[in-house]
């Protein structure tokens, strides 16, 4: 196949054109040289060479990259040895591994899954060597990419000892990218995929996704918008797929597609979809076999059904584990899999939004396949800047559950905002369900620890576009690098993983890395403070969600509208979701029932997700609710003025380009937290009657200014042919 042919000459120029890209381009595989005379010593003297056992695509890729990382970083050639010899890199499979190093790795080689890796030094024949390998050649690559980050982060690699598996087995970018290339809810230009030139054109940026995926042991992505188009699932597009399954394939990235679920009625010649239609099913079945007789190591589909106008199950009254039992079955003689998403709510006026997915779902526990994963997004209602983890966690424990997360900014300020995601990841992770006692979190639900799952996955939605420096937002870069590390291990650090991205993609200087560390730390927290305090949630303008609109009140539904979530009156404000309310508190297990049910024992950063609570409640610090709504926001601002001076003081370490951006963009952020600040305060203030603070500064406009504004250009939303 010529896309075969092209392959490592695309790899070879794609390696030799990031080593002068300052543009951002490289993300966080940036190999420049190594300004430490020490560190390049300790380097040169303990790799000399390379030597691989095997010949798999993989291993290739595996190799081109050492070679490139090693010529970068420390300045000279990495040749290949003809047998291992003093300071050589042993690559390859525990196949493939020569019996001797295979046995002085037995026990280390018991302790990874098929996708893990060893790094370890060791002596052969009184030869220091340094040997990488797994199970599998995709393990080697992740071993080969630790190694490279080892030396990017200037770590000795005199004695490796690294034994390291993913604790996920399905670690998927969501892209919603539409088939005309624009991008839903992307902030960084358009789609990637050049749908109209492939299957001939592969463009270099296809190979340098793959690369930057594999480096973070990410293994699979969904090409396609959850709203899906049928027109994907015909043999046209499909051939167009296999192109880019092929480019991946050597990276251990498997591709993944959206099913649209009138799809037989779309793009067949079927009067219905129902799922217990045995020609419906058929279907299906020869729609997953003609697919993977074109790409036999498919994954599977991703589905959107019976949510916001998307047609599924329901619409045949049928339930959703029928839809997704019915997918289950077409790909399952394939080893395929099915993520069948739980974001579902009515189109009927619901009592509450937050209580819905549970309400469709638990109630089917231990009903789908064992090939299907529900797919949950981390809140109940949808990515917003701060919500509780959704109670779907921990109570289905007879199915596994797929987390999905934002990578992309939606309602976070885009890619404007600078707001470091992992965090928030890894507060879900973290938090605990209690539906097993104590110690029961998120992470263990999610890696199927819990309920020893044997089916896991995590899922996240994709802030990747045409921008040159792929997430539009420099700093968005470190959600999408975050988010593959927390993927790989739930567990893990987000402070420890900001050093790691900033030390990669910046600058060592430890006077650079831990100002800006702290800096990407605390800007999550400021985001919710200058859009959400206090359990605020959904407030964000309709439609494109860019910037305030607390006052929105007349969209089709009632929970579009943001006034259904804050419900500010006279009396007070917030969401009761209490025993007194719409007691969606109640799907939730003791003892955070009983915590939470209490205004006084609400943690305040959810105090108005779950209560309704009067203008004049006195909170912990002995002030009132309004004085310590407008307190947040203020902080909020203060957040972005400190983050703004502490980039301004690090300039000598970052290169001009870069640094200039981002400072413009801070500008743009500060504005805009302002903007926040001030619309909200004045809008809630007409509920409240009070004064604002004396800290407030006085608002440049109006509320009716505010109010007046309009995007209809914003970015992320379906443009005008649509």
């Amino acid at each position: 196949m010529i896309y075969k042919r092209s392959f490592l000459v695309l790899v070879l120029c794609c390696c030799s054109a990031l080593m002068s890209a300052q543009d951002g381009y490289d993300l966080w595989l940036q190999y420049d040289k190594i300004d430490d005379d020490k560190v390049v010593e300790n380097y040169l003297d303990h790799i000399s060479g390379f030597h691989k056992f095997g010949s798999d695509e993989t291993l290739d890729v595996a190799t081109t990259e050492l070679k490139t990382a090693f010529e970068g970083l420390v300045g000279q050639t990495l040749k290949e040895l003809n047998s291992v010899e003093e300071n050589s890199v042993v690559l390859g499979s525990e196949e493939n591994l020569p019996s001797e190093i295979r046995a002085m790795l037995k026990s280390d080689l018991s302790e990874i899954n098929s996708e893990g890796y060893v790094l370890k030094s060791l002596s052969l024949n009184n030869n220091r060597i340094t040997v990488v390998t797994g199970k599998t050649d995709v393990g080697v690559l992740y071993g080969t990419f630790r190694l490279i980050k080892e030396m990017q982060l200037h770590n000795n690699i005199t004695q490796c000892d690294i034994i390291d598996s993913p604790k996920i087995q399905k670690r998927l970018l969501n892209h919603w990218d539409n088939l005309d290339r624009t991008v839903e809810r992307g902030y960084a230009g358009f789609s990637i995929w050049d749908w109209h030139h492939l299957p001939e054109l592969i463009k270099p940026e296809y190979i340098d996704y793959a690369r930057a995926n594999a480096s973070i042991g990410i293994n699979g992505t969904v090409l396609t918008n959850v709203n899906a188009s049928s027109l994907v699932l015909t043999s046209h597009y499909i051939e167009k797929v296999k192109a880019l399954a092929e480019v991946f394939r050597p990276y251990g990235l498997q591709v993944y597609l959206t099913a649209r679920f009138s799809s037989p009625m779309e793009s067949g010649d079927l009067k219905t979809a129902d799922p217990l239609d045995p020609e419906v099913r058929q279907w299906w079945k020869d729609k997953a076999d003609e697919i993977y007789a074109e790409i036999p190591d498919f994954g599977g589909f991703l589905v959107k059904a019976n949510s916001e106008g998307q047609p599924g199950p329901n619409n045949y009254d049928r339930s959703h584990v029928d839809g997704a039992n019915m997918l289950a079955e077409a790909v399952a003689p394939h080893s395929g899999i099915v993520m069948w998403r739980a974001f579902v709510y009515s189109e009927d006026d619901p009592e509450d939004r937050a209580k819905q997915a549970y309400s469709e779902f638990v109630p089917f526990d231990g009903q789908f396949h064992d090939n299907v994963l529900v797919q949950v997004k981390n809140g109940p209602i949808d990515f917003q800047p701060r919500e509780p983890f959704h109670p779907m966690f921990g109570a289905m424990p007879d199915t596994p559950l797929m987390m999905e997360f934002q990578i992309t900014q939606e309602y976070l300020g885009f890619s404007s905002h600078l707001v470091y995601l992992p965090e928030m990841f890894e507060e879900t992770l973290d938090e605990d369900t209690y539906v097993q006692g104590e110690g029961s979190t998120v992470a263990k639900v999610v890696d199927g620890t819990l309920s020893n799952k044997k089916l896991t996955g995590i899922a996240g939605v994709a802030n990747i576009g045409t921008a040159k420096n792929w997430t539009g937002h420099p700093f968005g870069q470190a959600n999408w690098y975050g988010f593959g590390r927390l993927a790989w291990d739930p567990y893990l650090d987000s402070e420890a993983i900001a050093k790691e991205w900033l030390k990669m993609t910046f600058s060592n200087e430890q006077e650079f890395v831990d100002p800006v560390k702290d800096l990407m730390i605390k800007s999550r927290e400021a985001v919710v403070n200058y859009m959400t305090p206090l359990g605020l949630h959904h407030i964000m303008d309709t439609g494109h969600h860019y910037g305030p609109g607390p006052w929105v009140d007349d969209l089709g539904r009632p929970e579009w509208n943001p006034v259904y979530y804050h419900r500010a009156t006279s009396e007070g404000v917030g969401f009761d979701r209490t025993e007194s309310g719409s007691d969606a508190l109640s799907q939730y297990a003791e003892p955070i029932r009983e915590k939470y049910n209490s205004i006084e024992t609400t943690p305040e950063k959810y105090l108005l997700w779950f209560h309704h609570v009067p203008w004049d409640y006195k909170m912990e610090n002995g002030q009132t609710l309004w004085y310590n709504l407008a307190a947040k926001y203020q902080e909020g601002v203060e957040d972005v003025e400190e983050m703004v001076n502490t980039w301004n003081d690090i300039e000598e370490y970052v290169d001009d380009q870069r640094f200039e951006e981002i400072q413009m963009l801070l500008q743009i952020q500060l504005k805009e937290a302002k903007w926040w600040r001030n619309a909200v305060l004045l809008y809630f203030q007409q509920f409240s009657g009070k004064e604002l603070p004396e800290f407030i500064p006085e608002p440049e406009y109006d509320l009716e200014y505010y109010q007046s504004l309009e995007f209809p250009y914003a970015p992320g939303i379906s443009p005008s042919w649509h």
